[in-house]
């Protein structure tokens, strides 16, 4: 986490939608909360709700506007724009509060308000 090419590696794995790449990120155990959907625990089920997601999606953009570095923790602010398959877009604040075990993401959480993303 400590490498200054740490961040932008794991926010192209998310901008490209690859859900391998991502899960590359995370300990076996972890643990992963978007938005107000329930928290999805486990490498293997993250991996799988992402690819549903992206999926879901024609593409992603995160413009990460500030970070911050503590200890075993790592938070990044800024705008995701997510495009639909429609090409419409919708672009909202976002925060992301990753907590570390070892160098890997052992908790991701992503506070955003995406209830507008799949409305008609």
């Amino acid at each position: 986490m400590n490498d200054a090419n740490w961040m932008k590696r794991l926010f192209a794995a998310i901008d490209g939608k690859d859900a391998d790449a991502f899960v590359g990120f995370l300990t076996e155990d972890a643990l992963f909360a978007f938005g107000n959907l329930p928290p999805v625990p486990g490498k293997a089920a993250i991996r799988e709700m992402l690819v549903g997601f992206f999926g879901s999606i024609r593409a992603l953009r995160h413009e990460v506007t500030d970070a911050w570095t503590l200890p075993d923790v790592f938070v990044a602010i800024g705008q995701v724009t997510y495009t639909r398959h429609d090409g419409s877009a919708l672009s909202v604040p976002f925060a992301d509060v990753l907590r570390m075990k070892k160098g890997l993401v052992r908790e991701y959480l992503i506070y955003v308000d995406a209830s507008r993303l799949y409305a008609p």
